[in-house]
């Protein structure tokens, strides 16, 4: 059984910035400006130093060097920060209860740094303290600490590399997330797919399913570590909930012809899908609690993908009603959809940013599939990334980065790519790899 934990009952958080008061430190006050505008389209990589925590005992050492490699790597691919090597490294940091040498960090051209610590405590807890430091302006930015059962050292890390991530971008971070995605193995014309969810960085592959049964279409809501997935077993495909922390497994429905990408409610009690019926393809609703339906759309044409807005008062989804498909926004309760794509191509999968400010979809045209943004009114539409096959575009909880599939013929891997076209990274998966979406901030 994978271990239930929360972020609040998991760690008692201590923040201190400016002034030293995590640890009782005399500084001056941050007169620092150190930032990142992450709303540029060619961010120039904060050059930041990542010195080893330090350990509270020679037993720890392996520990604290697996939770700076974590937050460095975490920084890194969000494309916003570069890691200095540490074979750069002028001062040998071996406490942090001192003010870092800022003259020997400048000289390598370090313009952030973060030093920290895990001790054991007597109760067996680990203890995770960092400091994060503007070389330039000579002063703490923000110091943290945290105290955590050991076998949970990964969340510390990412949940540290989120604290720094939002205090020089101003935005939230993403790191401490899941994604849960469609594992595909075997021989093309036979695959097995199973559910698994993994952190997002690709660490610790859990599978939920065991491939009996052919499983589309995951989705995270939005308030819980709950998904939602279609499963094909005997007779009617069938709308499952699953936890992803206790295994508990639910039937939303049975549902007579074919039912496509299930999703969540902002408010994570309802879940809107398309079933097929008669050649045609309509938008319903189900209320979780109650199991009651209601029908949202009613046109001869292919209404699919719904995707509600954050605030849940619209929705997007893809139709054919307009002779192919094309991207519609129309209100939660039903009533007419406003197309808001009009470019060459088909437009599918389309899913709202966690912002508000953009739908992301795929674009298919014949040079290939894209991944693009355009905003809920129609304006700004940009392709992000184009290939053989992209598809599935699903937004971090923050809205600044993408992940999407891309399957070249042999089989399908993830990406990820910033809102900004910039930064297109591959994540290891253990075998293909398709249908991925991105969990909330775990909480």
């Amino acid at each position: 059984m994978h271990e239930r934990f929360s972020r609040r009952g998991l760690l008692a958080a201590t923040a201190a910035a400016g002034a030293g008061a995590l640890l009782g430190l005399s500084l001056r006050p941050a007169q620092a400006v150190l930032s990142i505008d992450v709303t540029q389209g060619n961010v120039q990589p904060l050059p930041i130093a990542l010195p080893d925590f330090v350990a509270g005992s020679p037993a720890d050492t392996e520990q604290a060097r697996a939770i700076t490699q974590i937050i460095t790597g975490d920084l890194k691919r969000s494309g916003l920060f570069a890691p200095i090597d540490q074979s750069a490294y002028l001062e040998k940091i071996t406490t942090i209860d001192t003010v870092p040498r800022f003259p020997d960090w400048r000289t390598i051209n370090a313009q952030g740094l973060v030093t920290g610590r895990i001790t054991r405590q007597p109760d067996g807890r680990l203890k995770a303290e960092f400091r994060l430091w503007d070389v330039v302006g000579g002063a703490q930015l923000t110091g943290q600490q945290y105290f955590t059962s050991p076998d949970n050292f990964r969340r510390i890390a990412h949940i540290i590399a989120d604290a720094i991530y939002e205090r020089l971008t101003g935005e939230k971070g993403y790191f401490d997330t899941r994604i849960v995605f469609i594992d595909e193995t075997g021989p093309k014309d036979r695959r097995i797919k199973r559910l698994a969810v993994m952190d997002q960085d690709g660490a610790n592959v859990r599978y939920l399913t065991r491939g009996d049964d052919l499983v589309l279409t995951p989705r995270f809501s939005p308030t819980t570590q709950e998904i939602t997935y279609m499963s094909f077993g005997q007779g009617d495909p069938r709308v499952y909930l699953l936890n992803v922390e206790t295994g508990q497994r639910e039937i939303v429905g049975n549902f007579p012809g074919m039912t496509f990408s299930p999703r969540f409610s902002p408010d994570g009690q309802r879940v809107i899908m398309s079933l097929e019926q008669g050649g045609n393809a309509n938008l319903f609703v189900m209320d979780l609690r109650s199991k009651a339906t209601t029908r949202l759309t009613d046109t001869p044409a292919i209404d699919t993908a719904p995707c509600y807005s954050p605030d849940g008062s619209r929705i997007c989804f893809e139709s054919d009603r307009g002779g192919r498909q094309q991207i519609y926004v129309m209100p939660a309760g039903g009533g007419g959809g406003q197309r808001i794509s009009f470019g060459d191509g088909a437009y599918s999968t389309p899913v709202w940013s966690p912002r508000g400010d953009y739908i992301a979809f795929t674009k298919q045209t014949s040079g290939g599939f894209g991944i693009g943004i355009i905003r809920p009114d129609g304006s700004g539409e940009r392709l992000l990334t184009e290939g053989y096959h992209n598809e599935g575009p699903t937004f971090a909880p923050n809205g600044r980065v993408l992940m999407f599939f891309r399957d070249p013929g042999n089989g399908p891997s993830l990406f990820t790519i910033d809102v900004t076209g910039r930064n297109e990274q591959r994540i290891a998966t253990p075998s293909f790899a398709s249908d991925p979406a991105w969990s909330p901030l775990l909480s």
